[in-house]
């Protein structure tokens, strides 16, 4: 589910250039609200999060919400979880089973959903495969690894609705997804569980969905989309500044809305989805604004309940740590108290 996993952001620190292209003042001449001290977000290459800020920036929301927003660079998931718990950055988007993880040992940590867009099981246009029953004896390429959330939920889905052990019946194979893409695209596999961005590509090009993320969680009860992805802050931040975090999160879901409004918003994101073509460029775009959460925290939190007791069942704590259920108190309300 990636979806994704797909982790979010685009490649880098917003360049000066595009800062001054977006309207920002020089330094000298910024009002007072803006030289507060930055909150700084991380970045990771080829995701979302990027494409949020840049919104952010063009509209001028940031500055709107009293807001100053430093993008950092990080190289992956694994360097923005450190960075964010060594306090180089103020927040990143993460997954929600990370997040209660690190709040279940102790870190004081807050989650604000982000994404619900997961990934799917992708096969080609025209292959034989119907259902999840048929992937008996096929060869499955699985984005990341054995532990993989979307994997186990797949796994526990295809036992449960078709008495199934993908495990042993299936010829599963794990590894980084661009590699898995190729390997469906040639043929040399039958089929692929992928985050959503490679999932948008695939469909650019014909391919299409056995199975997405939503339909394996419906299996469990899930009774809308789930927010698995969200910004993860410290209690510390919110206490520190809570007006600073509440104008964060009003500012990102200004920015979803300005992109969910019309064409005229993509114009900064657009450079940074490297979308070969147009198809591409649509399905990227179809597919994020499908994943922006519309619903409240108590209803995320009732789903996203269902769903971690059959990961903490499936994954044991090498998946969830010791927190057998959700932690309480992991996701923030938007009240100044989270």
């Amino acid at each position: 589910m990636l979806s994704r996993r797909g982790l979010m952001a685009a490649a880098g620190l917003w360049p000066i250039a595009q800062l001054r292209a977006a309207g920002a003042q020089p330094a000298s001449t910024q009002p007072a609200a803006l030289q507060k001290s930055p909150l700084k977000v991380g970045l990771l290459p080829f995701g979302t999060v990027a494409w949020e800020a840049a919104v952010i920036k063009a509209e001028g929301i940031d500055a709107a919400e009293g807001l100053s927003l430093e993008g950092v660079r990080l190289a992956g998931s694994d360097a923005a979880r450190i960075a964010f718990q060594g306090g180089q950055v103020d927040t990143i988007v993460s997954d929600l089973l990370w997040a209660a993880r690190l709040r279940a040992e102790g870190r004081a940590v807050k989650f604000l959903p982000y994404s619900s867009t997961e990934g799917a099981l992708m096969v080609a246009g025209d292959s034989p495969l119907r259902s999840v029953a048929d992937l008996a004896g096929k060869r499955l390429g699985v984005a990341g690894g054995p532990l993989d959330k979307n994997w186990l939920l797949l796994r526990a889905r295809a036992r449960e609705k078709d008495g199934l052990d993908l495990e042993r019946a299936a010829q599963p194979v794990f590894g980084a997804p661009p590699l898995l893409m190729r390997k469906l695209e040639s043929g040399e596999l039958d089929a692929a569980l992928l985050y959503w961005t490679f999932c948008a590509r695939l469909e650019a090009r014909g391919f299409r969905r056995l199975i997405g993320a939503d339909g394996i969680a419906a299996a469990f009860g899930v009774k809308g989309p789930i927010a698995l992805l969200g910004y993860v802050f410290d209690e510390a931040l919110l206490q520190r500044a809570p007006q600073t975090v509440a104008g964060f999160a009003r500012a990102s879901s200004r920015a979803k809305r300005a992109l969910a409004a019309g064409d005229a918003a993509w114009a900064p994101v657009r450079p940074l989805m490297a979308a070969e073509d147009e198809a591409t460029y649509a399905t990227l775009k179809r597919a994020f604004l499908e994943g922006i959460p519309r619903r409240p925290a108590s209803a995320e939190r009732t789903d996203a309940e269902r769903l971690y007791a059959v990961l903490a069942r499936l994954g044991g704590e090498r998946l969830v740590g010791a927190a057998a259920t959700l932690p309480e108190g992991l996701y923030w309300d938007g009240g100044p108290n989270g």
